[in-house]
């Protein structure tokens, strides 16, 4: 089975994986996947699937689940196997979660923390201030060659 015989696309571009819609929207600084509804065991598999379609390019991804409305241990799941596709495929992402799945990671995460954002805007910006920090550092090595 693909995924696309388990995705079906609607007219807005929202790909529904069986009560969690994913709707992904290509910035300049950033691929920004959103993910609504709920997260559990029966489409968790099938949503990590999907998701891992944005870390195969270059650009770097925002992944916002701000809005979801059930997100427990299988949410959590998608985020550590989101994770290790970003480091294996070198991809820099940012998690925008609500105030309520942030307390859910900070007991469940041991530790180990996820690059966070309040918001898409604020991780986008913090983007862009990175791009930003690299250039100046980058400018002083080119102007001495």
């Amino acid at each position: 089975m693909t995924i696309a015989d388990v995705v079906t696309r609607e007219d807005n571009c929202v790909f529904d994986c069986g009560g969690a819609q994913v709707r992904a929207h290509c910035r300049q600084l950033a691929t920004v996947v959103t993910i609504r509804g709920e997260i559990d065991t029966l489409n968790v598999d099938r949503l990590s699937d999907y998701v891992r379609r944005f870390t195969l390019g270059e650009n770097r991804v925002v992944l916002d689940v701000s809005h979801m409305s059930q997100f427990a241990a299988a949410g959590i799941s998608l985020l550590y196997t989101f994770d290790d596709d970003c480091r294996a495929a070198d991809v820099e992402w940012t998690l925008v979660a609500s105030p309520a799945v942030a307390e859910l990671l900070d007991d469940c995460t041991d530790g180990e923390e996820f690059p966070v954002a309040r918001s898409v805007h604020e991780a986008l910006r913090d983007l862009a201030d990175a791009i930003v920090s690299r250039r100046q550092l980058v400018m002083p090595l080119i102007k001495k060659i």
